[in-house]
């Protein structure tokens, strides 16, 4: 990879790809179906360290400032909305360790609150690199030099190692199982061969 860009933008597929796991839990918990703590915990996991610690990370610590140093302003569109989005972001991210501990105590109790918040993130999450993908990263691309977007690959890789050797693969691989392991519902399978 050659360009800071295209880096974020992978790490937007493998964010997507989680997303979508929220979206096939929501489908569950709606059906009454049980979602196992393991799998509420690993997909916590992914999005605080992944998607909000590292892609997050990178984007607010280095990317988004680096663009202000080329002339994009901070307050404006798109940097203050997307910032803004993190924040949003995280809060919802509180909401679903707490909505997950108390479905994990009460599935019954906790599976509105559950879904709610899922949803929520389900809505977020493909506007939000939507508007990276198509507005940010080609605006950054036409801004940045060739020797600008190497700077931040490095500076991308720093970041990096504060999750331990090899934490990509280890987060890509963690949402490949999550996808593998949502997709598969027993209780799903009971409903298709009772019907």
């Amino acid at each position: 990879m050659r360009k800071a860009t295209e880096a974020l933008e992978r790490e937007h597929k493998v964010i997507q790809r989680v997303v979508a796991v929220m979206a096939q839990i929501v489908t569950q918990l709606e059906l009454r179906h049980a979602v196992s703590a393991e799998v509420l915990r690993d997909l916590l996991q992914f999005m605080r360290e992944f998607s909000d610690q590292l892609h997050h990370g990178k984007e607010e610590s280095y990317f988004f400032p680096y663009l202000e140093s080329r002339g994009v302003p901070s307050t404006g569109c798109p940097l203050s909305a997307l910032k803004g989005e993190h924040a949003k972001s995280r809060q919802l991210l509180d909401d679903l360790k707490s909505a997950t501990a108390a479905y994990i105590k009460d599935a019954e109790r906790g599976r509105l609150t559950l879904i709610q918040v899922l949803q929520s993130l389900v809505t977020l999450y493909p506007a939000h690199i939507w508007k990276e993908d198509y507005l940010l990263f080609p605006m950054a691309d036409k801004i940045l030099a060739e020797s600008d977007q190497e700077l931040l690959l490095r500076q991308f890789a720093k970041a990096e190692e504060v999750l331990g050797t090899n934490a990509h693969e280890r987060f890509e691989k963690l949402a490949v199982e999550l996808s593998e392991r949502i997709g598969h519902c027993p209780q799903c399978d009971q409903e298709v061969r009772r019907a």
